[in-house]
């Protein structure tokens, strides 16, 4: 009787944790690949550069085209826990291995581009408007040296 009953617990535990894990229940992790380049970096480069110029500013790019030596691609993808996937691109065109031009934004640049950016994220951030400083609890501080 007592093999019976830790024998229905088991298939009942066994059969619950098959069904949960098709729930999404189950941890997905953010997913980075390909080049992450720095806003800093980026904002540095400028016609006349040559390609060991960009090398030492950016990195390796993701792909140098076999057909086109002179075609960089810069490429990064973001998953936030198996959501949609986020695509930053930023090309580079050399001519005689100079840098000529730059395709493509890798990094939003208006802040209304970073906040829906941001809004694809699950959970809602709001300020908090009631911290000490906003209730006044410190009006009574006095400045340094003061009176």
């Amino acid at each position: 009787m007592i093999n019976r009953t830790w024998t229905l617990v088991a298939a009942i535990a066994l059969v619950s944790g098959i069904a949960l894990g098709g729930c999404g229940i189950i941890y997905k992790p953010d997913i980075q690949q390909g080049n992450l380049l720095e806003r800093t970096n980026v904002h540095q480069l400028k016609p006349g550069m040559s390609k060991r110029q960009v090398l030492s500013l950016l990195g390796q790019p993701s792909v140098i085209s076999p057909f086109d030596n002179n075609r960089w691609d810069y490429v990064s993808t973001f998953q936030h826990r198996g959501g949609k996937t986020l695509q930053r691109k930023l090309t580079l065109i050399f001519k005689n291995d100079v840098l000529v031009r730059t395709e493509g934004e890798y990094f939003a640049e208006t802040p209304q581009d970073m906040l829906k950016a941001s809004q694809s994220f699950e959970g809602n951030y709001k300020p908090n408007t009631e911290s000490a400083g906003a209730k006044g609890d410190m009006k009574d501080a006095q400045p340094a040296g003061g009176n």
